[in-house]
């Protein structure tokens, strides 16, 4: 009997050993197969567009075939969680807002933890966004809209594109700050909403810079201040929220490359210094300065400081706002 147990012991031990073998070999190959990036919203949206600028070109430094997959649905939770639970050999990528790090406190059955299930290896964009009205609003600045807000409240309404979106979170820091209270109107993405803040059925939205910019300059809606850490080129005349008074909710948010927590370290710091070399390709910095959403190499342990620190502050946002679970 005992020799049965050492000899099952050894065949365990030589099992890990080549096992362990394996992966490293795999690791060092790696990629020697085609990367799949989900994007967890629809074709052609901004997620979609920085996801391809930023893969497109990480494709052709490692010589490698990126395929970008939209796979929407669930408020991003199908494809965040589909991610969450791949295998962690470096083909399946994750592109994605703050949707990664607040939905599970927003959803019972997200599919995944975000401080347990994802690692962060690249920041792709800033997501610079502006908070408009229809010209005819008797405001000139953020804080006259506030004070109208607070004589009237629950009489203007605001343009919600998503539950627990980059819009959505920014707004409620804006209101939890300022005190004031508005009547969330949901719709499916930013682009109804501003059409509808155009012609006057909405009183307030904070909208996405590269969408709002062409409507700003045709005079159809009006800014009062910029969720930027600096004031913008294109509206140098309009204060950042912080200069506006309310700093408490100079939130910018950003979109993240995640593969699964458990990806071994040396393979996510490959993963990290490709993101990282693209994001500093004339080319695509072209790409992303259009859109007004540079990207920012940053190191995985950055990376995760950042991460973390946007978890507590957003989900203190959903808490403290009384987002109900769904």
């Amino acid at each position: 009997m005992g020799r049965i147990r050492t000899a099952l012991r050894l065949a365990v031990a030589v099992a890990v050993l080549i096992g362990a073998s394996i992966a490293a070999h795999a690791q060092d190959n790696w990629p020697s197969r085609p990367i799949r990036i989900i994007v967890p919203y629809p074709a052609g949206g901004i997620v979609d567009i920085v996801a391809r600028a930023v893969t497109e070109q990480v494709g052709r430094d490692l010589k490698a075939t990126i395929v970008v997959e939209a796979r929407p649905g669930g408020n991003s939770n199908i494809g965040t969680a589909a991610v969450a639970r791949s295998d962690p050999d470096g083909y399946t990528w994750l592109v994605t807002g703050p949707a990664a790090l607040v939905n599970p406190g927003l959803y019972k059955d997200a599919g995944w933890d975000a401080m347990k299930d994802l690692k962060c290896v690249g920041l792709a964009v800033w997501n610079q966004s502006v908070g408009l009205v229809h010209p005819s609003m008797p405001v000139k600045t953020i804080g006259e809209f506030v004070a109208l807000a607070r004589q009237k409240p629950g009489e203007f309404n605001f343009g919600n594109p998503g539950t627990g979106s980059s819009i959505d979170l920014s707004a409620q820091k804006l209101f939890q700050a300022a005190n004031i209270k508005l009547t969330n109107v949901g719709y499916k993405g930013q682009p109804q909403a501003l059409i509808d803040l155009m012609t006057n059925l909405m009183h307030f939205e904070i909208v996405s810079l590269e969408l709002a910019l062409p409507h700003i300059k045709a005079g159809s809606v009006k800014p009062l201040a910029v969720f930027t850490d600096k004031r913008v080129a294109d509206l140098p005349d309009v204060p950042t929220i912080a200069e506006a008074g309310f700093g408490e909710a100079a939130y910018v948010p950003w979109y993240g490359i995640y593969v699964p927590a458990t990806t071994p370290e040396p393979l996510a710091r490959k993963i990290n210094d490709a993101i990282n070399k693209a994001l500093q390709n004339p080319d695509v910095q072209r790409q992303l300065s259009v859109a007004n959403i540079p990207g920012k190499p940053m190191s995985l342990p950055d990376l995760a400081a950042l991460m973390k620190n946007d978890y507590e502050k957003l989900t203190t946002v959903v808490k403290t706002a009384g987002m109900a679970l769904q």
